[in-house]
């Protein structure tokens, strides 16, 4: 794709180079920029030369990302895209994805950031309870034909009506009526050109543009009854978190990350994209998590902060070793996703001892980070605790009955501040459930807490369990099982991995007379589901223990599992 203003690109040095070598960054507004486009404009009147982005070999500055936000939102609105409408986005992490999120931002729409591994179940779910009206995606992966899927999908997702893809997709796939990105980019070109001789941004409908705290992002969660919920995360909810990072991290101009985490999570989005737009440094984008080029950016963009899940930097490490290269720019190691284990903690300080080891903890609905390793944190206190909340948000650990515990008391972590999402989307019992009276967050997760403050996870109040990075709900798998037609019943739960960290093991009861293969069981579920909420065990029973409520005994049925029973 040309660069945003059409000029031709030119070969600028690496990105952390730029970064050195520029000018200091000029000094923060008098009050921070409220809403995402806001500080996105201000990066780019105030540092318009200086590379934030590197993407596919290709450097965008601050400048350039803001002039493709315009147009994209000008494109957007030429379609008949308003603002508090939602576009979705089911695309690997790039330049169209960070387009349409700005963009999206500047015209004060929604974006409903969906993983592009997910299929049938989860597309009709979430695009329809969102209302999206576009929806942006490759028109074909090595794995999956988007264009043909959606050709014969469409009228299961009545809401959307527009598909834009990310290349013009094959005429074999059927699908009539495709637009392209680049379409979009030129539509919102031709409007800001119309505009330019009219009455400015506004004649392109871009004005005024959010408000602080109007919806910028649904990110879909699942609770445990299986049923998805858009959390709804705002301008200043985002940037909240955003802040809070920066700020308890020290990042500046001169932090440089690769980034490698999906961009439809808070991890990829805020503490990696957002987080440094705040603090004004460089992100080296990757489409995907690829070991040796996460690697090889880190060496030739001499990047300073690493950020990963624990499976994620296992496999960093593997690659490390297999062909190592100067990785001794590192200063930070971030760990995020789940508890890190004493054993890979070791292995990281080891392999990066110029680099500080942090831990980091959030939510969807804290909108990021919201609890990090504080500064002095040694070895051992990074693998004990997850770390202080940050960002002067409040917390509080309480009771079944929701008053708090004393420290060294096990209870559930609340959270209340900024960072703190408005909701779920048209939800509002599973919103009561979850955010409460007074502005608290219910994070169902057992902790303690240390009397200075440090937080000790204990366990999950919920039933998830994270794969490899990706938060995975029984409920969801269960339910595609259950609709085999030889399966009774099916009920799951994680189990340890020393790869994936923990990977999904289900037992289903089949109906009677019928027989069921395990095999069978998993493609069924690979054409319905993301790969990775596909079952790794899958065990065959003639019942499960049940709880005098006659909800499925979860802790027996794992306990009958691990003895092999």
């Amino acid at each position: 794709m040309p660069a945003p203003d059409d000029r031709p690109t030119t070969a600028l040095p690496r990105a952390a180079r730029a970064a050195r070598a520029a000018p200091a960054a000029p000094a923060a507004p008098a009050a921070p920029p409220p809403t995402i486009p806001e500080l996105l404009a201000w990066r780019a009147a105030h540092d318009a030369d200086r590379v934030f982005l590197v993407v596919d070999g290709q450097e965008v500055t601050f400048g350039d990302l803001d002039r493709l936000a315009t147009q994209v939102a000008a494109g957007l609105h030429a379609w008949g895209i308003r603002p508090g409408d939602r576009v979705a986005v089911a695309a690997p992490n790039g330049l169209p994805w960070l387009g349409l999120f700005f963009g999206a931002a500047r015209l004060g729409a929604a974006l409903v950031t969906l993983n592009p591994r997910y299929r049938e179940q989860e597309f009709r779910t979430m695009l329809n309870q969102s209302g999206a009206r576009l929806l942006l995606c490759p028109a074909a992966t090595p794995d999956f034909d988007f264009a043909a899927f959606f050709a014969g999908f469409r009228t299961e997702v009545p809401t959307v009506e527009r598909f834009v893809f990310l290349d013009p997709p094959s005429p074999d796939a059927g699908f009539g009526g495709a637009t392209t990105f680049d379409e979009l980019v030129a539509a919102g070109a031709d409007a800001a050109d119309a505009a330019a001789g009219a009455i400015g941004a506004s004649a392109a409908g871009l004005e005024p543009g959010p408000a602080p705290g109007d919806p910028a992002v649904i990110l879909y969660t699942s609770g445990t009854t299986g049923r998805p919920r858009g959390a709804v995360l705002t301008h200043a909810s985002l940037l909240a978190s955003a802040r809070a990072q920066v700020e308890h991290l020290g990042w500046d101009e001169h932090t440089s990350t690769v980034g490698a985490l999906p961009l439809n999570h808070v991890g990829g989005l805020t503490c990696g994209i957002l987080s440094l737009l705040v603090a004004g440094g460089t992100v080296v984008l990757q489409p995907t998590f690829s070991p040796t080029a996460v690697l090889a950016a880190t060496a030739e963009h001499r990047t300073t902060v690493l950020s990963g899940v624990p499976t994620m930097l296992v496999m960093l490490l593997f690659a490390l070793a297999e062909a190592p290269v100067d990785t001794s720019s590192l200063r930070q190691v971030i760990v995020g996703g789940s508890i890190l284990d004493p054993s890979l903690a070791r292995q990281l300080a080891t392999t990066w001892p110029d680099a500080r080891l942090i831990n980091l903890y959030g939510l969807s609905e804290s909108s990021g980070a919201a609890v990090l390793s504080a500064p002095g944190d040694d070895l051992d206190t990074v693998t004990r605790s997850i770390g202080v909340v940050i960002g002067g948000f409040e917390w509080r650990v309480v009771d079944a009955a929701g008053d708090p515990v004393p420290p060294g008391t096990a209870g559930e972590l609340q959270l209340r501040g900024a960072c703190v999402a408005s909701g779920y989307w048209d939800m509002p019992e599973e919103t009561a459930e979850t955010f409460l009276a007074g502005g608290w967050l219910a994070t169902g997760d057992v902790v303690e807490a240390e009397p200075d403050g440090h937080l000790v996870v204990r366990a999950r109040t919920k039933e998830m369990y994270i794969q490899g990075g990706f938060n995975v709900y029984p409920a969801d798998v269960e339910a595609v099982l259950a609709a085999h037609p030889s399966v009774a019943l099916a009920a799951g739960f994680g189990v340890p991995d020393p790869v994936y960290g923990e990977v999904g093991a289900y037992v289903v009861v089949p109906r009677p007379g019928a027989e069921v293969d395990a095999d069978e069981l998993r493609a069924w579920c690979a054409e319905r589901l993301a790969d990775y909420k596909v079952p790794r065990h899958v065990v065959v029973a003639a019942d499960v223990p049940l709880t005098p409520a006659g909800k499925v005994a979860k802790a027996e049925l794992r306990r009958r599992f691990e003895d092999g029973s």
